[in-house]
């Protein structure tokens, strides 16, 4: 009796196990037909298109939102040969016409509704005819508005109905690690996007441009992209491509845009005026360094720049502002460097008198100056 209980209980136990491993395994075989199989779900792969994750950080929103609205630009300059009309010319050589035209390349951006492009100086100066050509492969003939060398740039303008336009941003919001995309025409090869973040903010002193406050990016900038925009990430214009540091003649990661900030102010001038018209004083800035303050005997807490010279009978030396003087303010306004000096005085309507304070001998004086009209570089050619 209990050899057959022990056979009982281990062909129980073998059945129970065997139902374990196959109620396990595989659960279908054990329903009936027509009954409800309840399993594991299987996960689906989300789709990139609507993920949150993907949303949040791609850029290609602000892509689509910019690009169209940023153009390719072409120049042609007439070279024409100055011996071309003289008999001997055409008697050696024969009649082979002008030799082939150089041509230019660069990038802008649409402003406004009513045809208005924003692009540096240097990429139409000295162009005798510039074509402009949409992302839509539109093209049309540019007209010069007015240009500003002092801070290399440009205003274009072309007659096309419904074009596209991009959405102004504010430069002075942007931060260090800020992410940005730069668009334009590098090289020739047809709109690209770029993507970087806002690497430095404020760089000045480059040798570039006579007013210098530049967003320095890592977004890929080469020949070709000049005049083009850098956006943020919700597709606004906050700054205008001008330059690269380079070695290698293309991009290295060291760019630097122009913020819209400024661009705007000589956009507006250009428009209303045909030029910018700056405040002007007749001196020559320069750093003052710790050395220089101490031999001047200034205060630590004093910054400023130093008088390295002054124009002759202009409106500073009338004011009797003289070599050596140490400016730390124009009007309210602080200037602890070269940079914001000159942009301080730029900023001074020609005609109106301000203040200067300065430290002379080491005290403080203030003098009351009528500041003049800049002159532009082509006034000094």
């Amino acid at each position: 009796m209990r050899r057959w209980w022990l056979v009982f209980a281990q062909t129980v136990t073998v059945l129970l196990a065997a139902w374990f491993v196959v109620a396990t395994l595989r659960p279908q075989w054990l329903a009936r037909p027509g009954a409800l199989v309840r399993s594991i779900p299987v996960l689906e792969t989300a789709d990139p298109a609507r993920s949150p994750m993907v949303e949040a950080t791609s850029l290609a929103p602000a892509a689509h939102a910019a690009a169209p609205a940023v153009v390719s630009i072409s120049t042609t300059v007439r070279a024409t040969n100055p011996h071309a009309d003289e008999p001997w010319w055409r008697d050696f050589f024969g009649d082979r016409g002008d030799a082939e035209p150089p041509n230019g390349l660069g990038s802008g951006v649409i402003v406004s509704p009513a045809g208005y492009i924003l692009t540096n100086n240097h990429v139409v100066e000295g162009a005798d005819e510039i074509v402009v050509q949409l992302s839509d492969g539109r093209q049309a003939t540019a007209q010069v508005i007015g240009t500003d060398p002092d801070t290399d740039l440009a205003v274009l303008r072309v007659t096309l109905a419904d074009l596209p336009t991009i959405v102004l941003g504010r430069s002075d919001t942007l931060q260090v690690g800020d992410r940005v995309l730069a668009i334009g025409n590098p090289f020739g090869v047809g709109q690209t996007v770029t993507a970087g973040i806002v690497s430095a903010l404020g760089r000045s002193q480059l040798g570039l441009n006579t007013f210098e406050n530049f967003i320095q990016t890592d977004a890929a900038i080469n020949p070709g992209n000049s005049g083009g925009a850098l956006v943020d990430a919700e597709g606004r214009l906050v700054g205008i491509n001008t330059a690269i540091f380079s070695r290698s003649g293309g991009s290295m990661g060291i760019g630097f845009a122009i913020p819209i900030d400024t661009a705007r102010g000589v956009m507006e001038a250009i428009v209303r005026d045909g030029s910018v018209t700056r405040g002007w004083i007749g001196v020559e800035p320069r750093p003052l360094e710790p050395q220089w303050a101490e031999h001047l005997g200034l205060p630590p807490s004093v910054r400023g720049v130093v008088v390295g010279g002054v124009l002759q009978d202009g409106p500073a030396a009338r004011a009797g502002v003289e070599p050596g003087d140490v400016i730390t303010h124009v009007g309210e306004r602080a200037v602890p460097d070269v940079p914001a000096l000159l942009a301080a005085v730029a900023a001074l309507p020609p005609g109106e008198p301000t203040t200067l304070t300065l430290w002379r001998q080491g005290r403080e004086i203030k003098l009351r100056v009528l500041p003049g009209r800049r002159p532009t570089a082509r006034d000094m050619r």
